[in-house]
């Protein structure tokens, strides 16, 4: 019941606290929360007191919400796992993560990362030239490593070499067996010692989405017969000394522990022969591969986690120790590319719902008149039916036979166009106090259970799955969505989200559950006299830079939000960042939008000349469609006025 509703029940059916790590949570009045630093919980952030900070700043929705105090959190946190690890095995050496740039590439991302890791040596890793170019700009730190990842070309090898020059570790991992040749050549050619790593391809075989990146199958790295050869030319051109690293990478997201050691300890037998062997290796880079818990399940689900963080830390130092000591050789400065992990939570996307699409909308009268259908008559005395014997199966039997009955009679014109309104409109009735009476049944055939989903209601949202969130359409990734308010109040709408875009694919529905995934996700009636809005969370992973154009709807507004003990919200806004105007998507698509607003005013100018409209007039339409090249690319709130 309504009354019953409270806080503990709304946080059992979203799962915020499982799913968030701590992050958010939600308030004694209903509202959710960002908790940015989980040591420090009595500074919360209402998420709806930022909304309401923005939209009296006249800032459109959809929004994405950084809150960079989580990013700093979470450098910390992983680098603290680790130092707590090492210290507690008596481990013989230090751990220098990377952050691998491609996870998140914004600017203000990557800022903070480096900020919050100079203190622990952390690096950045780059897999492309334009992302070495990014990384080089950073001061990070003498200790510190970049990581150099990928296939690469002569200008790839030259950037990392001018690193090198800079007095950076830069370290060119070697993927492809004819990338040692150009890489020793423009050593030589720049005069610098290069530091070389060898990545290898390990055997051991993980499950999930990214199962095809491990194994002999897998896209880089070199087979064991190819690192022996390639170590065998780099001492024969005189760079022996320079092979310092030995890097694998088993998959991303990797859910279940066990393939994390499995992983490890073959790594690390490998690292400790070539050790044994005489290269001077001293890094052990085991890669990516730290999970997020998407769906709050702490299982070994492809969406899920079955560790925390620490034990990741601990398998990791305990199973290269464990090795390294039975082998006898020192133990390697550790190397993680944790980048899903570090940047997962810090980011939402908050989006408003622009209305509902339900099939029982805008019903029509169903009162009785003379000469109705029988088959209209039919469906009105099936209600009674249900009231008196309270039998839903039969009811409900009864009522999609009639349905399609009239569906047929439409066909062959027996019945009106009305009339099936009419039939219909007491059909969803029907299926409505079906569903009302199966939440005391006993038994529920399967039949039955469908009239939940036949109820269910599409909750229209002002934003693009395709630019947001393209996990959740490419590969079915679950992501975390809860609304902003209300959740002191019961939901009573179980619904779907459907974006703005034209495409059908364009919805989520696919939500956290109790036991697995669910269908449906229950949501709190509209109000016309209040906004509703929701988030759609762990969007800090690729999300926020793998979006596509699909409707030339580009990049989301941005706040960026830091913690402020000193303010009464608990928060300020440091930065906001414009999202994409129609003008800017149109020009990355080879459209020219001075050259469009000069044929549109030339097509108007041609109208006005055949007085078919007045100058006044024709001058307020092109001023109309040059501010709409210039805003935002998403729909308006109402009451923040029309484009002009």
């Amino acid at each position: 019941m309504m009354s019953e509703w409270t806080t503990d029940d709304a946080e059992e059916l979203y799962r915020i606290h499982r799913w968030s790590d701590g992050y958010f949570g939600i308030g004694a009045n209903g509202k959710l929360l960002a908790l940015p630093d989980v040591d420090h919980q009595e500074i919360p952030i209402a998420l709806q007191d930022v909304v309401d900070e923005l939209r009296a700043q006249n800032v459109q929705f959809p929004v994405v919400m950084r809150f960079h105090d989580i990013l700093r959190n979470r450098v910390r946190q992983l680098n603290e796992a680790f130092a707590s690890a090492i210290a507690e095995a008596e481990y013989q050496a230090p751990y220098r993560g990377v952050y691998p740039i491609k996870v998140n590439q914004m600017r203000e991302v990557v800022d903070e990362i480096v900020d919050a890791g100079k203190a622990f040596h952390y690096g950045l890793e780059a897999g492309s030239k334009p992302e070495l170019m990014a990384v080089l700009s950073y001061d990070t730190g003498e200790e510190a490593l970049t990581i150099c990842n990928g296939y690469k070309d002569e200008d790839f090898l030259r950037l990392a070499l001018l690193g090198r020059k800079l007095g950076r570790k830069v370290v060119v991992v070697i993927e492809k067996f004819s990338e040692i040749e150009p890489l020793l050549r423009l050593s030589a050619e720049m005069k610098v010692q290069p530091i070389i790593g060898l990545r290898i391809k390990m055997r051991v075989k993980t499950e999930g989405r990214w199962s095809e990146s491990s194994g002999e199958r897998a896209k880089f790295g070199l087979t064991t017969s190819e690192i022996l050869n390639a170590i065998h030319l780099i001492q024969e051109r005189g760079y022996g000394d320079a092979i310092r690293l030995l890097h694998f990478h088993v998959g991303s997201q990797l859910s279940d522990i066990r393939f994390v050691r499995e992983a490890v300890q073959e790594a690390a037998r490998i690292y400790a022969r070539l050790v044994k062997r005489g290269i001077p290796l001293s890094y052990l880079d085991i890669g990516g591969g730290l999970a997020v818990d998407y769906d709050g399940s702490r299982s070994s689900s492809h969406s899920s986690m079955n560790y925390a963080m620490g034990d990741y830390a601990n398998g990791v130092v305990y199973a290269v120790k464990q090795v390294c000591d039975l082998e006898e050789v020192a133990h390697p400065t550790l190397v993680t590319e944790s980048g899903r992990a570090i940047s997962a939570h810090h980011s939402c996307v908050v989006m408003r719902v622009m209305g509902e699409i339900a099939n029982d909308a805008n019903p029509i009268a169903t009162d009785p008149v003379d000469g109705e259908h029988i088959l209209v008559t039919n469906m009105r005395d099936l209600s009674v039916n249900l009231a008196e014997a309270q039998n839903y199966q039969d009811v409900y039997n009864e009522a999609t036979q009639v349905m399609e009955d009239a569906l047929s009679a439409f066909k062959l014109g027996v019945l009106g166009l009305e009339e099936l309104a009419r039939t219909e409109t007491l059909y969803w009735k029907l299926m409505r106090a079906v569903a009302k009476g199966l939440e005391t049944a006993e038994f529920v055939s399967e039949d039955l259970r469908n009239v939940e989903a036949l109820l269910g209601s599409q909750y229209l949202c002002n934003f693009s799955l395709f630019q947001s969130a393209a996990d959740s359409w490419a590969i079915q990734q679950i992501l975390p969505v809860a609304p902003l308010t209300r959740l002191n109040e019961a939901p009573s709408r179980n619904c779907t989200l459907a974006d703005i875009t034209c495409d059908s694919d364009g919805r989520i529905a696919q939500f956290i559950g109790d036991q697995g995934n669910r269908s449906m996700l229950p949501l709190h009636p509209l109000e016309a006299e209040r906004s509703y809005y929701i988030g759609l969370f762990l969007t800090g992973a690729y999300q926020d830079v793998m979006g596509d154009m699909h409707n030339l709807f580009g990049r989301l507004n941005e706040a960026h939000i830091y913690s402020d003990a000193n303010d009464p919200t608990g928060f300020y806004i440091e930065e906001f960042v414009h999202g994409s105007s129609a003008s800017q998507v149109l020009k990355v698509m080879q459209y020219n939008p001075e050259a469009m607003a000069g044929q549109v005013k030339a097509m108007i100018d041609r109208i006005v000349a055949k007085g078919e409209l007045r100058s006044r007039d024709g001058v307020k339409l092109v001023d109309f469609y040059e501010s709409c090249l210039a805003s935002y690319t998403y729909l308006r709130h109402p009451d923040l006025g029309s484009a002009t």
